[in-house]
């Protein structure tokens, strides 16, 4: 198995996985049972898509489709647009 995708919550990793069964990759989310584990304190870091070795490369194209440029590292401001008198409506 190849980790793929470390998810912040729930939603994050079943969205992955299901963007990877319907490109015909077979996922696995792991860690979902570990979840409230510690009661009302989040854990972080025990969520994770996986997908078999051989499907690896297929699967981080996927993903990269999945994840907009907003959030992909862009420097650029997404609620300040330049040449405006400032903050986009909601």
């Amino acid at each position: 198995m190849q980790l793929v995708y470390q998810a912040d919550n729930l939603f994050d990793a079943h969205m992955v996985k299901h963007a990877l069964e319907d490109a015909g990759i077979p996922a696995f989310v792991l860690g979902e049972s570990l979840l409230g584990g510690m009661g009302e304190l989040p854990l972080f870091g025990v969520l994770r898509v996986c997908v078999p070795d051989s499907a690896g490369e297929q699967a981080q194209a996927v993903i990269a489709a999945l994840v907009p440029a907003d959030l992909a590292g862009d420097d650029a401001d997404p609620i300040w647009e330049e040449g405006t008198s400032g903050i986009l409506p909601a």
